[in-house]
């Protein structure tokens, strides 16, 4: 009798499953293609929210790499490098950095930092740019605020903190920066900082610098006034420091080239 029970209500869950799956592909229109039909946005209290589980190189192993090429390791154990930056004579300039410290704000801010935490997305941020030479490390620059865009114009090193573009003398060879900054220009910051990396190059010439910066939000969910200057590029005159907006109505335009 109990079998039957349990048979019946497997049944019936599978016949109930079949009819939602049924329903459902009723309901979510095809949403590919030339002329895709998007369905309506779905509301719910809990946000459905994945995350991918950040694992290392397992040893002895690599990312495949396309036919032809190979993949070697030229540093390991670097906490947070975000951006990369090759030296006329090869030097590697490592970006260690993660965003500005910030306290989560009411009970979605607390949920929101525990979905970053496990995405090994929020710590203290190093801070820093360190070099690699040869297999060799050596701290290049420290002191820095969210570092992220770098570039070289001649004997002039930039950095692109998350609140101000600094700039650096610099000696091609050297390991270490120990002279103090000089601020060319102030970036959109805080108390919001939505996208804080900022990314950096140069023109061709030299004379100017093309600065990004993210939106300071998704959907413009903090108020139009908190995306001033923000969504941009932004180039600046070396000579003088003045800039205006190049373009506009990008979210996070990191990677110029």
């Amino acid at each position: 009798m109990s079998k039957t029970i349990v048979a019946s209500a497997l049944a019936a869950g599978a016949l109930l499953a079949l009819g939602w799956m049924a329903q459902a592909a009723d309901t979510y229109p095809i949403g590919f293609g030339p002329h895709p039909v998007l369905p309506q946005p779905h509301h719910t209290m809990i946000p459905t929210v994945k995350i991918a589980k950040p694992i290392g190189w397992q040893a002895g192993g690599a990312p495949i790499a396309a036919p032809g090429f190979t993949v070697t390791a030229i540093a390991r154990g670097l906490p947070h490098p975000r951006w990369l930056y090759v030296l006329p004579n090869n030097d590697v300039l490592v970006a260690e950095t993660d965003g500005p410290a910030t306290k989560p704000n009411g009970l979605r801010g607390w949920i929101e930092q525990l979905v970053m935490n496990a995405a090994g997305a929020e710590s203290s941020s190093p801070n820093r740019i360190v070099l690699i030479r040869g297999g060799q490390r050596y701290v290049f620059l420290t002191g820095l605020n969210s570092p992220f865009g770098m570039t070289l114009v001649g004997d002039d090193f930039y950095v692109a903190d998350t609140d101000a573009v600094l700039k650096f003398p610099y000696r091609l060879g050297q390991t270490h920066i120990s002279a103090p900054p000089v601020k060319l220009m102030d970036l959109p910051a805080f108390p919001i900082d939505h996208h804080w990396t900022k990314n950096l190059i140069a023109s061709p010439d030299g004379s100017k610098l093309y600065v990004t910066v993210g939106s300071n939000s998704n959907v413009g969910e903090n108020g139009i006034a908190a995306e001033k200057d923000r969504a941009d590029i932004l180039v600046v005159d070396r000579a003088t420091g003045h800039w205006r907006v190049f373009a506009s109505g990008l979210r996070n335009a990191n990677g110029m080239d």
